[in-house]
């Protein structure tokens, strides 16, 4: 089994560096060709003089690198693809480290399900401990989408399909073969540089479930996504919601250039329900909904 870990980065050396880390420390199944193959998309940081030299101390694992000028996400992703002739591509974020047992469990998922070519897993969370409170609220004002990405469909495997919750790109196993059939990713959509723009991931995924390309939760792929607490702050929560509902419009919704006369009336009714009584969190829970709806309404009249 040939398994290729392809990790996308800008700039973020030190983290970059954590996450290789995790994954040189995992467990090897047996009979498993594993390497790692990081793209640098418009670095000017150390990300290149890490990555040599964790390749210089693997000396079971191959690390490689490329370099992709143009910013983009989807522009280091395709550059990747075209790179990798066969396997399965395991994509690991940049701000991600792997469960010990990640390869393991990748291994396992594609002999237990022979000839499914897609499968996700979990992203947890990495939480710390030193998090705010209210980031863990499951009350009537508990916030989404949550600044850090969380991916769990429970503990039982099951294939995916357009009702459930669509799978994040940190953490997909895709066998090289299907973007011949489907494509590569959409350069229209996902992050530049770290401008929390997204969803090329969603978009690959609807191509596929479209085409009828299996895809397979296994809920034993774990990954754990970095805390940064800069994301819980008031502006980077407005920020984020914005961005991901305006994308994943673009993503749904390619041809739309309507907006609907509900979504005016969502947008005014959350416009003044956060000034109703009921506290900070009621305000921040209200005012993330007029960002996401205005970035729903962006989406739909935006060029793709």
């Amino acid at each position: 089994m040939e398994l290729t870990v392809l990790i996308c980065t800008h700039n973020r050396a030190a983290l970059l560096e954590k996450t290789i880390t995790s994954i040189l420390a995992c467990r090897r199944p047996e009979n498993c060709d594993i390497s790692i193959l990081v793209v640098a998309n418009a670095c000017n940081d150390d990300t290149l003089k890490t990555v040599q030299k964790l390749a210089d101390n693997s000396s079971d694992i191959p690390v490689r690198y490329l370099e992709e000028p143009i910013a983009g996400k989807s522009n280091a992703l395709n550059l990747a693809i075209d790179n990798i002739p066969s396997g399965y591509i395991c994509l690991i974020d940049d701000d991600h480290r792997v469960d010990s047992r990640y390869f393991e469990s990748v291994a396992q998922s594609i002999r237990q399900y022979p000839g499914v070519p897609i499968f996700c897993g979990q992203i947890i969370p990495d939480w710390t401990g030193d998090e705010p409170a209210w980031i863990h609220d499951k009350g009537k004002y508990k916030i989404y989408p949550l600044p850090i990405p969380h991916f769990e469909l429970g503990n039982a495997p099951f294939r995916v399909n357009r009702n459930n919750k669509l799978p994040g790109g940190g953490n997909l196993i895709i066998e090289r073969k299907v973007f011949d059939s489907i494509g590569n990713f959409s350069t229209a959509l996902g992050p530049q540089r770290h401008n929390l723009a997204g969803s090329e991931d969603s978009d690959f995924i609807l191509r596929a479930l479209d085409a009828g390309v299996d895809i397979q939760y296994s809920p034993t792929i774990v990954q754990y996504h970095y805390v940064d607490n800069d994301r819980l702050k008031f502006k980077y929560l407005l920020l984020k919601s914005f961005q991901r509902s305006k994308t994943i419009m673009l993503a749904k919704h390619p041809q739309q250039r309507t907006i609907p006369k509900y979504f005016w009336a969502k947008l005014a009714n959350y416009f003044f329900a956060m000034f109703l009584p009921g506290g900070i969190a009621r305000f921040r829970y209200y005012a993330m909904r007029v960002a996401a709806t205005l970035g729903e309404i962006s989406g739909l009249i935006s060029p793709r």
